[in-house]
């Protein structure tokens, strides 16, 4: 692994970190300005890595997650429970992808137009149905990297 990925690795798991308690702030008190603009710089600054390393699942993620935080952030958008678990899932979906880039060095593979669909529905104010559409939470990193290992050590 590059020193690059190394760094962003770190950088992103100290993100979500304070992403994780950032939203239980946001989710007791979602008029917090302070606290949804700590989020949305924390997601923007983890989609601008991403595409400066070419890591385009993870970008498409967490720029979709981005789109919705951004519209709370700015007022037209109200932050409901149902929106928060929304973001919950995509920062779920963004530790299984950094998961597996810790395994491999690259991004696992992964089908997240559901999620994505979801999100631009929020985004969009149609919250009752993205939280509808919400696909189920993605597999664990504990869950992925027994997969990743196993698809690594399967013969050509």
């Amino acid at each position: 692994m590059d020193d690059l990925l190394a760094d962003f690795l770190t950088e992103t798991h100290e993100g979500l970190t304070a992403l994780d308690s950032a939203l239980l702030r946001l989710e007791r008190t979602p008029d917090d300005q302070p606290t949804l603009s700590e989020v949305f710089r924390l997601v923007h600054t983890i989609k601008g890595t991403c595409g400066f390393l070419g890591l385009s699942r993870l970008e498409a993620v967490a720029h979709a997650a981005e789109n919705v935080l951004g519209r709370y952030r700015d007022g037209s958008l109200p932050v409901t429970p149902a929106g928060i678990s929304l973001i919950l899932s995509s920062l779920d979906c963004i530790k299984a992808i950094v998961a597996g880039l810790e395994t491999t060095g690259s991004e696992p593979a992964g089908d997240d137009a559901p999620l994505i669909a979801a999100l631009n529905e929020a985004a969009e104010g149609r919250i009752a149905a993205a939280a509808a559409a919400m696909p189920a939470p993605p597999p664990s990193a504990a869950e992925v990297a027994p997969v990743v290992q196993a698809a690594e050590a399967a013969p050509p």
